[in-house]
Parts: structure tokens; C-alpha cells; sequence
């Protein structure tokens, strides 16, 4: 690991816990060469899946894309990090679970939009305009009415 101060690649561990369910290592390291301590996480990666976007081209899936798409969504909207990190995850294992080799980006939206229905309203809709590139409000209004009966039939 290059210290993030100094750049040096010497360094040793301090401290190593399991996060996320046992899912994840954390480790605090010390820069042999500043001191600087910094943190760092090891996770596994399931499988490796190649997104198919619209325009046909295919790129590596990264859960970061995920996660900054529904931090966008999430924006000003009372919901913490902790549960955006626990969406993410969840979605992603689920990606994993249920596809080998090759995703179409339209399957990522879709449970993105799923997980989005029941956290946040608000940040559903933003997510929903934007996966579904709304053109006009009256498909805001479309997919907000839509919202409502899928909120009434789960009441």
C-alpha cells in the first residue's frame, strides 16, 4: 500500500478488524517512512461481471458507479451513508448472485430502483428520471402515480 502522504510503499498493520458481517477487513496501517496512519479495506470480489450499456459497449461493473448513483439520488434527503452503503450491497450481492459473466446496465437500474422504492420516495423519483431519461413532467408525474399505488397496495 503507498502511503497517501508520501507516497513510500512501506508500511505495517496496527490493527485488522472484520466489517460488514464478516464480509470486509479493515486495517490501520502506519507509514514506515512519515508515520502517517491511514485505514484500508479488503473485500471479496464475487464475480467478476461485464456491464452491456445501451450503446452495446461492455465495461467492468464497479460497485462505486452504483454507489455514486444512488448518493446522487440520496442527495439533501434525510438517509444516512450506512444505509446507502447497506443498498449498494445488497444490490450488488444480488447481481452476483443471480448473473454470471454479463449484466445489461437496464437490470442494474431496475434493482437499484426496487431497493429505492422502499428506502426513499424522493430519491426513488430522481433515480427513476434519470435510468429512465425522462423527457417531459408528465412522465414525472407518470412515475409519481405509479409510486402512490405501489405505496397503497403495500399498505
Amino acid at each position: 500500500m503507498k502511503c497517501p502522504k508520501c507516497f513510500c510503499n512501506e508500511d505495517k498493520v496496527i490493527d485488522s478488524r472484520t466489517v460488514k458481517e464478516g464480509e470486509a477487513v479493515r486495517r490501520r496501517r502506519e507509514c514506515l517512512g512519515c508515520g502517517c496512519r491511514f485505514t484500508t479495506y479488503e473485500e471479496v470480489i464475487q464475480s467478476e461481471l461485464t456491464v452491456i450499456k445501451r450503446n452495446n459497449l461492455r465495461v467492468e461493473f464497479e460497485k462505486s458507479k452504483v454507489r455514486r448513483g444512488v448518493k446522487n439520488a440520496c442527495w439533501k434527503r434525510p438517509v444516512s451513508d450506512e444505509k446507502i452503503d447497506a443498498l449498494v450491497d445488497k444490490v450488488t450481492a444480488g447481481l452476483q448472485a443471480e448473473f454470471e459473466g454479463e449484466i445489461h446496465s437496464s437490470e442494474i437500474g431496475k434493482k437499484v430502483m426496487e431497493e429505492l422504492r422502499h428506502l426513499d420516495k424522493v430519491a426513488y423519483v430522481r433515480f427513476a428520471s434519470v435510468y429512465r431519461e425522462f423527457k417531459d413532467i408528465e412522465q414525472f408525474i407518470d412515475e409519481i402515480k405509479k409510486l402512490n399505488s405501489f405505496t397503497n397496495d403495500e399498505a
